[in-house]
C-alpha cells in the first residue's frame, strides 16, 4: 500500500481511484476508506511537488496621477437573484476611485459613461493615458474605441497586450464585496447604490492606505497630504518616547519584595555564624 501511495507511476490517480485499481490487480483488497486512514496515520506523502513559475511581487506602478488606469465590471447579485453590474476606473498611481456607475445590464453604456467621467478629472495629469482593461466585450468595442481615440486614452488589454492581471482594481472588489456590501441585505438596487457610494467616499477620502504612510487616495490624486507622513512620524516618535519613560520610571514590587526577601536570606547565616 505505501509503495503505492508513494510510486510516481500512480501520482496521476486520486488516492480513491488507487483503491480500487489496487483491487482491480488484486495487490491490496482494502477500502477506499481504509487507504485514507493508513494515509492519514502513517504520513505518507504522494510525490505531488508542483513548481510553480516565480510571480512578479510588484506589478504595474505609475508614477503620476492619470498616467495608468484601471477599468473592470464586477457581477453583484440582489437578493432576488436579479444581477447589478458596477464599472468603475480607479487611478494606479493614487489608488483614487475616479469614477463608477451601477447598470442593470451589461453592455458598453456603462464603460463610456466612467471613462467620460474620469477624464474630466485629469485636466492636470499627464497628457499620456494608459487604460488598462480586460478583454471583455464591454471594453472591446466601436463604442469604447471611438471615445478612447476622442479622448487621446491608450487601452491595453491585460494578460493579452501586457504580462499584467488588471489586480489593482479587483483588489478593490474584494474590499467593497467582503469589507462592507456582504455585510448588509442587498435588497435592492436603489440600497445597493447608497452601499456602494457610502464605500467609494470612505475609500478616497478617510480611509488611509498602508502604501502610502497613511495618506488617503484623495490626498495621493491631489497632492496634499505632503505633512501627513511627517506628522504621523513625529506622533510615533513622540509616543515611543513617552512610553520608554514611563516604563523605565515604573517600579515592580514583586521584584522588590524578592529583592528583600533575598537580603535577608543572606543576612541569616551570618548572624549564625557570629
Amino acid at each position: 500500500m505505501r509503495k503505492m501511495v508513494e510510486s510516481d507511476d500512480h501520482r496521476h490517480m486520486s488516492l480513491r481511484a488507487l483503491a480500487l485499481h489496487a483491487q482491480r490487480i488484486g495487490r491490496v483488497l482494502a477500502s477506499p476508506s481504509t487507504w485514507y486512514r493508513r494515509v492519514k496515520n502513517t504520513g505518507w506523502r504522494r510525490p505531488r511537488i508542483r513548481v510553480h513559475p516565480d510571480k512578479p511581487k510588484i506589478g504595474l506602478r505609475a508614477k503620476a496621477p492619470g498616467e495608468l488606469l484601471h477599468l473592470d465590471v464586477t457581477i453583484i447579485r440582489l437578493l432576488d437573484g436579479t444581477r447589478a453590474y458596477l464599472h468603475a476606473v480607479i487611478d494606479n498611481f493614487s489608488r483614487r476611485i475616479l469614477s463608477w456607475t451601477l447598470e442593470d445590464q451589461l453592455g458598453s453604456g456603462g464603460t463610456c459613461r466612467i471613462l467620460s467621467e474620469a477624464v474630466l478629472q485629469l485636466k492636470n495629469c499627464p497628457e499620456q493615458t494608459i487604460v488598462v482593461a480586460d478583454s471583455g466585450s464591454e471594453n472591446v468595442n466601436g463604442a469604447v474605441d471611438d471615445l478612447l481615440d476622442g479622448e487621446a486614452l491608450t487601452r491595453v488589454l491585460a494578460q493579452v497586450e501586457i504580462t499584467f492581471s488588471n489586480s489593482m482594481i479587483e483588489a478593490f472588489w474584494r474590499s467593497l464585496k467582503h469589507s462592507w456590501l456582504f455585510l448588509h441585505p442587498l435588497d435592492s438596487t436603489t440600497a445597493l447604490r447608497r452601499l456602494i457610494g457610502f464605500y467609494v467616499a470612505a475609500h478616497n477620502e478617510v480611509m488611509p492606505h498602508s502604501a502610502f504612510e497613511g495618506q488617503t487616495p484623495d490626498e495621493m490624486f491631489f497632492g496634499t497630504g505632503h505633512d501627513v507622513t511627517r506628522e504621523l512620524s513625529a506622533a510615533r516618535r513622540s509616543a515611543r518616547g513617552k512610553r520608554m519613560k514611563a516604563n523605565r520610571a515604573a517600579g515592580c514590587g514583586v521584584c522588590v519584595g524578592e529583592t528583600s526577601s533575598g537580603a535577608l536570606l543572606l543576612q541569616r547565616p551570618r548572624s549564625r555564624m557570629s
